[in-house]
């Protein structure tokens, strides 16, 4: 058996190293597990990764992810993120921070179709840039609502990362899904009255102020959040209806967006090559990875380090909770090198393992895995929030406003970070209502 924390610390070295060197987290995994496995366990093991890489790629659950990547390509192309940010605009302009709320609930809305943060942070913040610039607002502000709302694509479902996640750990996809809703919301929540107590505190921050709206406007508008809502009602519906698993929500959402494309006017032959292209350009991505983590899973438990590590953490005496705030610490140290995904696929094998045998609900730390994941997404100097906003702007800006307007949203994720350790049932809550 392996001891546990020599390869602890040599893994978390070697991830930092080489990640600091500019290699591709697929490749750190590849080289960390064949050469652990080489070294103990011999050839035959590494010869398996063929094998094991063709029965990754053919798990049927993990077909969803290319689904919802194709999902969230077509509703950008559809041009539905410019009426879905005119029309709640509408409804917060009058609430102190304005068009700040904006940000939040497009991304939340956004979120629940596109599974991925990056995208939700680029769509809404291709849109809200420009409504600002002659508005006076702060921009520090703007920009760190727009990285800290765009975080809300990977725990509002649907979720690339939950996927990847229930894959890995074979956990529930529809459960996770159902977990996240709640402390998604709840995440929302806290964003805009973080940003009501900025407003009240500096008013300054919201500009000039916003027009009032009539209802009749405000209402009339509000068939623009129609599309948004149906493809989301459609795609988690059929999932918590027991209707269709997450890969078949996922088909079906395509075919919803399509429609809505075409409704729109923007369905062509060109659009769908520009879809798929891209779809095809973030899978290889994703998928690379997932191959890397499944085989440095495969290595490592061959090895009995999970088992090592959870024998090693009950001889020192670590309560749970001190288990889970360790892990805190080491996830926030981590996703300053890492990127979001890398990151939780690269400690997964070790970590989840650990966690469950100490009573921990699997769905549970599925949550609390994504919140940490979000927090890398807006913490230097490897927040891909935060250089997707930054890249918005054009050249010649400098990305540490973009950082000092996140860290209020930093502030707010850690409270919620806290909520979830104090109060798992925030998260397992509508799952057990579901899924009973």
């Amino acid at each position: 058996m392996v001891d546990p924390m020599t390869f602890v610390v040599c893994f978390l070295g070697a991830l930092i190293i080489l990640g600091a060197a500019g290699i591709h987290v697929a490749v750190i995994m590849f080289v960390i597990a064949g050469a652990t496995a080489l070294l103990t366990l011999g050839p035959a093991v590494v010869m398996n990764i063929g094998n094991l890489a063709w029965a990754t790629q053919n798990d049927f659950i993990l077909v969803s992810v290319p689904l919802f990547i194709l999902l969230g390509e077509l509703l950008l192309r559809a041009g539905l993120s410019e009426r879905m940010y005119a029309a709640l605009a509408t409804w917060t302009n009058k609430v102190p921070g304005g068009l700040l709320h904006t940000n939040i609930v497009s991304c939340g809305l956004f979120a629940a179709t596109s599974g991925s943060s990056i995208a939700t942070a680029a769509t809404i913040g291709t849109v809200a840039l420009p409504a600002f610039r002659e508005r006076e607002y702060d921009e520090r502000i703007v920009l760190g609502s727009l990285a800290a709302g765009g975080t809300l694509g990977i725990l509002i479902p649907p979720s690339i990362n939950m996927i990847v996640y229930g894959a890995m750990t074979d956990t529930s996809i529809g459960r996770l899904f159902a977990a996240g809703v709640i402390p998604g919301l709840i995440l929302v929540s806290l964003f805009m009255l973080t940003i009501v107590g900025l407003a009240l505190w500096r008013p300054a921050i919201a500009g000039k102020g916003e027009k009032s709206v009539g209802w009749a406007t405000r209402l009339a508008m509000l068939v623009d959040l129609v599309p948004l809502i149906v493809v989301g009602f459609i795609v988690m519906g059929s999932i918590y209806a027991g209707w269709a698993t997450a890969t078949e929500a996922a088909g079906l959402g395509v075919v919803a967006a399509l429609v809505i494309v075409g409704f729109y006017g923007r369905l062509s032959i060109r659009m769908l090559n520009d879809a798929v292209r891209s779809t095809i350009r973030t899978t290889g991505v994703v998928l690379l990875i997932v191959v890397a983590a499944f085989f440095l899973n495969f290595v490592i438990s061959l090895l009995g380090v999970p088992q090592a590590i959870a024998s090693w953490i009950r001889d020192m005496g670590i309560s749970p909770l001190e288990t889970i705030l360790v892990l805190v610490l080491l996830y926030l140290v981590l996703g300053c090198f890492l990127e979001t995904l890398s990151m939780m696929v690269t400690t997964i094998p070790v970590v989840t393992p650990l966690v469950v045998s100490l009573g921990f609900d699997p769905v549970w730390f599925g949550i609390f895995l994504v919140v940490m994941a979000e927090l890398s997404l807006i913490t230097p100097p490897v927040g891909m929030n935060l250089y997707v906003v930054h890249g918005i702007r054009g050249p010649g800006r400098d990305i540490t406003e973009v950082m000092v307007g996140a860290v209020p949203f930093v502030v707010t994720m850690l409270l919620l970070t806290g909520m979830l350790i104090a109060w798992p049932q925030l998260a397992l809550w509508l799952p057990d209502r579901l899924y009973q």
